[in-house]
């Protein structure tokens, strides 16, 4: 039996509201909301697009003073990468990510050791190595440029509590550009948590036999995202797999189900050469056929002809 769509949107609300009332408070949430409101604000008089990029793995913590956690995937890779293309293609972008993922700019600098990058003189002045110095370079000047000119806005989490948290605050900030937002929700977010009062206020006890937790399921913030906080942006989701028989039946179910205008479907093995473009009027694949590519050049140059488009239609 079908669901009624206000009765949805309703359920969804209450179960978000429950989360958040749980959930412990962020940190500096008001210096966050005034970086928000600037940044909102200097871009809301223009004509160009704004895109939330988010990047990175969400982690369930354990304990309230947090040592064990349950982690999921991401190297933070494509956010970093997408983020960068549209930069350069004159989007402002807020960049919601994990601490410690991937960087903009920094996706090329050696990643063992930053200390390889630089190298003392005779004069104990700190020098790059002209192995990396055009690297290096490219890195300031692209990440200053955009920094300094007000394109570019880092707002880090670690829990999926702080990820859902700045999600809702960016979301309600940018509802008031309309179609000209973009949300590109490419961070692994936990599906389950431990709720934080029914949590383990210090370290659990290894001692005492195998340990035995119960899991609550996430609410499905992007049903509410897409109905509730910024309903006339254009937005898309990322869906990965391990299995591929099921991959774009599971994409098509979220286009349909969250109201998704784009799913980007990701296969585990293969995930960095191949992603499927899942819409309602059909699907595109997108490829790299050389290492040396970025698939999310491709990526990203056809989502943002498809949001055109988007904001295009709506002011017609």
């Amino acid at each position: 039996m079908a669901v009624d769509p206000s009765v949805a949107a309703s359920r969804s609300e209450e179960a978000a509201e429950a989360f958040f009332h749980a959930a412990p408070p962020l940190h500096d949430r008001d210096l966050v909301a005034g970086s928000l409101a600037d940044f909102v604000a200097r871009h809301s008089a223009g004509s160009g697009g704004v895109v939330c990029v988010t990047s990175g793995g969400t982690t369930v913590p354990l304990e309230q003073r947090c040592v064990r956690y349950i982690d999921n995937f991401s190297s933070g890779q494509r956010g970093a990468a997408s983020t960068e293309y549209f930069l350069k293609a004159g989007y402002a972008v807020i960049f919601i990510h994990r601490r410690g993922s991937k960087q903009p700019y920094c996706r090329f600098l050696p990643e063992d050791s930053f200390l390889d990058l630089f190298e003392l003189g005779e004069d104990l002045e700190i020098q790059v190595p002209q192995s990396h110095s055009s690297v290096v370079k490219a890195a300031i000047s692209n990440y200053r440029k955009a920094i300094n000119e007000g394109m570019l806005l880092k707002l880090p989490f670690t829990t999926i509590f702080e990820y859902l948290q700045l999600l809702q605050m960016v979301a309600n900030s940018m509802n008031c550009l309309g179609h000209r937002a973009m949300f590109y929700l490419a961070a692994a977010v936990s599906d389950f948590y431990v709720p934080w009062e029914s949590m383990a206020k210090h370290k659990i006890e290894s001692a005492g036999g195998p340990l035995n937790m119960q899991l609550n399921q996430v609410p499905k913030m992007l049903f509410i995202l897409r109905n509730i906080w910024a309903p006339s942006a254009f937005c898309v989701s990322f869906k990965l797999e391990t299995d591929p028989n099921i991959l774009l039946q599971k994409a098509e179910m979220a286009l349909k189900k969250y109201g998704m205008n784009v799913v980007v479907a990701n296969e585990l093995a293969n995930y960095k050469d191949v992603a499927v473009m899942v819409t309602r009027s059909g699907r595109t694949t997108v490829s790299r056929s050389r290492k040396e590519e970025d698939m999310e050049e491709q990526l990203t140059n056809i989502l943002m002809k498809m949001h055109s488009e988007h904001i295009a239609q709506h002011n017609l």
